[in-house]
């Protein structure tokens, strides 16, 4: 990052960002959900059968990261595919992988389109702010 520092209350406003942004993270059901979907674009049947989630508890899990605009559907005759729609989601799944699961790093060209998300808040300069926050996001381990 540059070496300017975001006034006081434009980070107590990104505060804010990032807490909703994180609590979407804060259930371990929700949490497996996104890292399963972050593998690949998923079926609500193969994840359904893979997870061993029922169907009410995947719906409603479902229509709350619909609406946060972290993952995205398609459908294909009677089939409803979910994919991540946040390169911000990818890159915290990187990191926890990392972090969790001691998953080797994956490569810059898998980080690089998180600049451009689709989210729901003002945007503007703190787009570009969070681009370059992914970049330097991912954790080195250290012995």
């Amino acid at each position: 990052m540059s070496g300017a520092a975001l006034p006081l209350e434009e980070m107590q406003e990104k505060a804010v960002e990032a807490a909703e942004f994180m609590r979407l993270f804060s259930t371990p059901s929700r949490l497996m959900l996104l890292c399963y979907i972050a593998q690949r674009e998923r079926s609500v049947g193969e994840i359904q059968e893979e997870l061993g989630f029922k169907q009410p508890a995947l719906s409603q899990q479902l229509a709350e990261l619909r609406q946060a605009g972290l993952v995205e559907t398609r459908r294909q005759s009677r089939q409803v595919y979910y994919s991540i729609s946040d390169g911000r989601v990818a890159v915290v799944m990187n990191m926890l992988m990392q972090m969790f699961c001691e998953v080797a790093p994956t490569s810059d060209a898998q980080i690089a389109p998180v600049s451009p998300v689709k989210r729901q808040s003002r945007g503007g300069a703190g787009s570009a702010v969070l681009g370059e926050m992914a970049r330097w996001a991912r954790l080195e381990k250290m012995d």
